[in-house]
């Protein structure tokens, strides 16, 4: 298997999936111009640089300051390498349709709410599932939910979170079970793998 750098792996999804009219990456400034290197490679033509931020909603903020005012926002983990291409049109097409989409998987696990060391609550997994990016928003109401967000000090785990927040619906679009956050040592043994199994 080829060995490139983590990113590079989601930039040629990215690029793969050819919806996108430009692409800003959010990272540190040191890192820029080695990024923009990697999305040339990958195939990307209009890429912009930002500033991240504390949190990951800050990072998405300053990711829209540099992205252009209208049209729909997909915004993407980078952790996220295997991400297959047509998944981003999945949540483009549905966010075009209802304003946001995120990609989401069904639970295998039973899932148990906890109260320190203690069961709290058994939870039915048949109507919870599990999150994903790529998520896809109407460009002015993603940054009314960042700005309402902004305003009221408000925390959130992901954009749709930050949508829903203001009373707008998220549509579900069929996740990938290979389409895993990288974050572990483990995580990168399965990325792996799956990098190196036939097609």
């Amino acid at each position: 298997m080829q060995r490139r750098p983590l990113i590079a792996w989601t930039l040629q999804a990215i690029a793969a999936s050819a919806i996108f009219d430009s692409t800003v990456l959010v990272a540190p400034p040191s890192a820029w111009e080695r990024l923009r290197a990697l999305a040339a490679a990958a195939g990307l033509a209009d890429v912009h640089c930002a500033g991240g931020g504390e949190r990951r909603q800050d990072s998405v903020r300053a990711g829209l300051d540099a992205t252009p005012e209208q049209g729909i926002i997909c915004v993407h983990d980078a952790a996220r390498p295997l991400c297959p291409p047509q998944l981003f049109g999945a949540v483009v097409d549905a966010a075009a349709r209802a304003g946001a989409a995120t990609a989401a998987v069904p639970l295998v696990d039973s899932i148990k709410r906890v109260d320190g060391d203690r069961v709290a609550e058994s939870l039915d997994r048949a109507s919870l599932v599990a999150v994903q990016t790529p998520q896809a928003f109407d460009g002015a109401l993603l940054r009314e939910a960042h700005e309402r967000a902004r305003r009221d000090s408000a925390d959130a785990d992901d954009d749709a979170a930050l949508v829903e927040r203001i009373g707008h619906r998220v549509l579900v679009v069929p996740g990938d079970p290979a389409n895993l956050k990288v974050t572990t040592p483990l995580d990168v043994v399965l990325m792996r793998t799956l990098l190196a199994a036939p097609s």
